[in-house]
């Protein structure tokens, strides 16, 4: 038996999602994305600067694979303990 997974056999598996309802239990987190330009590099330690541009916010852990599947069709039923900070307000 063949351990990889052709294109075919992976778009049947995924499209077996619709229509499921699939619970997801795990940490929910917040995922931030920071988009911008580096012009130069820190004088004191190699490191680039940034000057952001944009920042995204979106679910992370637990919370990025309910997005998934429901993209894919199905229906995510979600639990998940939430940090007592900003983000989990």
């Amino acid at each position: 038996m063949s351990d990889t997974l052709d294109l075919g056999a992976l778009q049947s598996l995924l499209e077996r999602v619709r229509g499921l309802k699939i619970a997801c239990v795990g940490d929910l987190m917040l995922d931030r994305y920071v988009y911008g330009e580096v012009s130069r590099i820190s004088p004191e330690a190699p490191i680039p600067v940034l000057r952001a541009a944009r920042t995204v916010a979106m679910p992370g852990g637990v919370g990025n694979v309910a997005r998934n599947i429901a993209a894919l069709g199905g229906t995510a039923r979600l639990g998940a303990v939430v940090g007592d900070d900003a983000a989990g307000a």
